[in-house]
């Protein structure tokens, strides 16, 4: 694939996907870049980007629940990178119906228009939550699914789509099961965020949910490039294929909250809330991921350490006009 084919992104606006629509313009791609449809006409974080960057973009609003739209965003383009997704999980357990129809109708509209129009390459995105706790580790794509979040079951759903489509009709599908991404953009309703937030706002008493499950947490920018490595990987080596991405080290949510802390050099008196915690049934203990497959077919490996990606994030909060853009005082679901 070459650097000058057209990129369609669905979910550019958000976290993820605006680091990767930068990613692309950098690498000399045209991008076209669907935004969920809204009133306000925002583009989400892709209205933060540098102008010289958003004026290489086509932004179109559009959602990936209406075949239209998608079918709009994906004619012409070599790659497609599928990105959009309700994510929350503790909202999946509130309102299921909208999950499916994101995650896996939405899906399932994505797979139809690759398939129609004849797209050389779909990068579809899955999530490590797909495993469940950890049976085994590291946790290889041959580990058993286990969904415990209806977020998690609607993400499975759409991953078997994928892998029927790729059975079925040939469609050149790729998957990509990021483990815990983290870094500037990313939405407080995720714990990093929730954490260097708080203290940013000038909180020391710091509310959480579950303080013992581990994660393996990955910079945003080494998803991104697994992201690219698997969107510009010859198709021989990645086609039809599920890899994961992370950077085979786990931490407890604890631990990270102490080494926050320490980066931030606040005292913080960590409290519980039983709101923030999951179903018993429903929380995953443990996550650390084996990326063997990723490196031996692409190269990729993680650039970043925890503590430098924990340090871009903690300036990216501290900055009073980030900041102001969350609500760091409230339980964001």
């Amino acid at each position: 694939m070459t650097a000058s084919a057209l990129a369609a992104v669905t979910g550019a606006e958000g976290f993820i996907g605006s680091h990767l629509v930068e990613a692309l313009v950098a690498a000399g791609h045209k991008v076209r870049a669907m935004v969920q449809y809204n009133s306000f006409s925002s583009y989400g974080w892709l209205d933060t980007l540098d102008q010289d960057v958003l004026a290489e973009v086509e932004v179109v609003l559009g959602d990936v629940r209406d075949p239209g739209s998608v079918g709009g965003l994906v004619q012409g383009a070599g790659t497609v990178y599928h990105l959009a997704a309700l994510i929350a999980i503790p909202y999946s357990y509130r309102a299921p119906h909208s999950y499916v129809e994101t995650n896996v109708t939405g899906t399932l509209n994505v797979l139809e228009a690759v398939r129609a129009q004849g797209v050389p390459r779909l990068v579809h995105t899955s999530t490590s939550e797909t495993y469940g706790t950890a049976r085994t580790v590291p946790i290889s794509e041959d580990h058993p699914i286990n969904t415990q979040s209806p977020y998690a079951a609607s993400k499975a759903g759409g991953d078997r789509l994928a892998d029927s489509y790729h059975a079925s009709f040939g469609l050149p599908v790729v998957t990509l099961r990021p483990f815990n991404t983290f870094g500037p953009r990313q939405s407080m309703r995720a714990v990093i965020p929730t954490v260097i937030g708080q203290v940013a706002a000038g909180s020391r008493e710091i509310t959480l949910g579950d303080l013992r499950p581990t994660r393996d947490f990955s910079y945003v920018k080494d998803t991104v490039a697994a992201f690219l490595a698997v969107g510009t990987a010859p198709a021989e080596a990645v086609v039809g294929r599920t890899f994961n991405s992370g950077t085979g080290e786990e931490i407890s949510v604890g631990e990270l909250v102490g080494l926050i802390g320490k980066l931030m050099d606040a005292e913080l008196d960590v409290r519980s809330d039983a709101e923030r915690v999951r179903p018993a049934d429903s929380e995953v203990m443990r996550l650390v991921c084996d990326a063997g497959r990723l490196r031996a077919a692409t190269g990729w490996a993680p650039a970043h350490t925890l503590e430098e990606g924990l340090r871009r994030t903690i300036d990216f909060f501290r900055d009073p006009l980030n900041l102001a853009r969350y609500k760091a005082g409230i339980y964001n679901v």
